[in-house]
């Protein structure tokens, strides 16, 4: 596994690049479907394949554990076999499922004890156990066990709450180098920035990553609720610290400005549920801003759902045809949003690789986002 950084941005630290895994290189800048549950929610995966194209998607580590179970996932040759997915995928740790959590669980040295959601059961997740579990799930890149913080939080938490995730971190590196995959493909795990929006702590976090030379690197705990500029400030000092010859991903981002703000300073990797989660309520992202597919205004549009969309559900179907779908709460709506948003994410990224490579990003970059913030 290798990633080479193959063209900057003279004007911000934007890069294109290809990190190459078992299953297939991933062009760089990219962004993650995320496929919670072994599913990118309402798109098949050949759907999926061939409209969306992405070189790589997220699969959840927490919601895996439950269901199917790491028996079904073992006896199937792990999550690639199961879903019928042949290119990258990522997994989380669960660490953010259990921040979600916080009225059902308890975080000590050893880990975090809490409920299931589903029937209340009581488990326990350490950092050698979020290996293990993604070791079964048989993701290319997992993702190291850490605590995500709350946003506030006083400086004290936030600096015991990134020192426990360091100390989790050496002993999931150490879980990883005493165990081996167990589908005769390469995994790399990728260790996790924290410190809450606290200059020093970033940096000092950033320092602690950077030291462990894992083949790429995270940013967590932001996308949490802390205003937009905190976070490109906490994202900034990280990258100007975090390794220029490996991969960097910001977690569980976002919006698509915030997407072409972050690639700017340095970042390569995004996954968010936004996409699809927007695209189930109606909100569907265009070049021209935002659209709400339930408005009034689009019952007699009969134009294309969007006549820049590179995919056939773009072409094929009207603006009314569309908000009919929502409207009457057909399942095919819901597929139509989902095709549509991730499309248009991952043309977004697209575009940011070809604007990189031929020195015009930064320009373009400026003149397209407050554009996407617009609703129509």
């Amino acid at each position: 596994m290798s990633f080479v950084v193959e063209s900057t941005d003279p004007h911000s630290r934007a890069r294109t690049g290809a990190l190459q895994t078992a299953h297939g290189a991933i062009r760089t800048p990219i962004f993650m479907p995320v496929g919670t549950q072994g599913s990118v929610k309402a798109v098949p995966q050949d759907v999926l394949a061939e409209e969306v194209d992405p070189d790589i998607i997220l699969g959840n580590t927490y919601h895996m554990y439950f269901r199917p179970g790491l028996d079904v996932l073992q006896k199937a040759g792990g999550l690639h076999l199961f879903m019928g997915w042949d290119r990258p995928i990522l997994t989380d740790s669960g660490g953010y499922q259990v921040y979600s959590l916080a009225e059902n669980r308890k975080i000590k040295e050893e880990g975090v004890t809490f409920r299931s959601h589903i029937d209340g059961s009581k488990h326990l997740f350490t950092p050698e156990r979020a290996v293990d579990i993604q070791r079964v799930i048989g993701a290319d890149i997992i993702m190291a066990f850490d605590e995500c913080p709350p946003y506030p939080c006083d400086y004290a938490y936030a600096r015991q709450s990134m020192e426990l995730t360091h100390r989790w971190l050496d002993r999931c590196i150490a879980r990883m180098n005493e165990t081996e995959p167990l589908y005769g493909h390469e995994q790399m795990l990728f260790p996790i920035v924290q410190g809450s929006t606290y200059d020093d702590l970033r940096k000092a976090s950033a320092h602690a990553v950077a030291e462990r030379q894992a083949v790429g690197n995270a940013i967590g705990g932001l996308s949490v609720g802390e205003p937009h500029e905190e976070m490109y400030k906490s994202v900034s000092l990280c990258t100007e610290i975090l390794p220029e010859d490996k991969p960097r991903y910001l977690m569980g981002v976002g919006t698509p400005a915030n997407l072409l703000e972050n690639i700017a300073l340095g970042v390569d990797m995004f996954d968010c549920v936004m996409p699809t989660r927007n695209a189930r309520n109606g909100m569907l992202f265009t070049r021209k801003g935002t659209l709400n597919m339930r408005n009034l205004k689009w019952q007699d549009d009969f134009s294309p759902l969007d006549p820049d969309g590179t995919t056939d559900v773009d072409q094929r179907y009207s603006k009314a045809y569309v908000r009919h779908l929502f409207r009457a709460n057909e399942i095919l709506a819901l597929q139509i949003g989902s095709v549509h948003n991730l499309a248009f994410y991952l043309d977004l990224m697209r575009e940011a690789r070809e604007r990189i490579a031929d020195g015009t990003f930064t320009a373009w970059k400026d003149a397209l986002v407050p554009v996407l913030t617009q609703r129509l």
